[in-house]
């Protein structure tokens, strides 16, 4: 029997896809925003698809906010924009 990989939801369009298909953004115990490639880095993580459409509806239903529970400034979401097209 083929092994399951484990779904994660999308905090901007919400849609349940496979781990590896989204991009992990994690709030590290120094309180800095990073896109964890590896999905292994320490810290709270939330996951987002890979593009610019799911970012801009995150920044707007407030999805990362929600994750974190914490306010999220716009510089952080230009950073991970330019972090997420890489």
């Amino acid at each position: 029997m083929p092994k399951r990989l484990p779904e994660r939801k999308c905090v901007g369009c919400g849609a349940l896809k496979p781990k590896n298909e989204l991009a992990r953004i994690v709030l590290s115990p120094e309180g800095e925003f990073i896109v964890d490639p590896t999905g292994k880095a320490p810290g709270r993580g939330a996951y987002i698809c890979r593009n610019k459409d799911c970012l801009r509806r995150a920044e707007k239903n407030r999805g990362l906010e929600k994750s974190f529970r914490r306010s999220i400034s716009p510089l952080v979401y230009e950073k991970l924009g330019r972090l997420i097209d890489e």
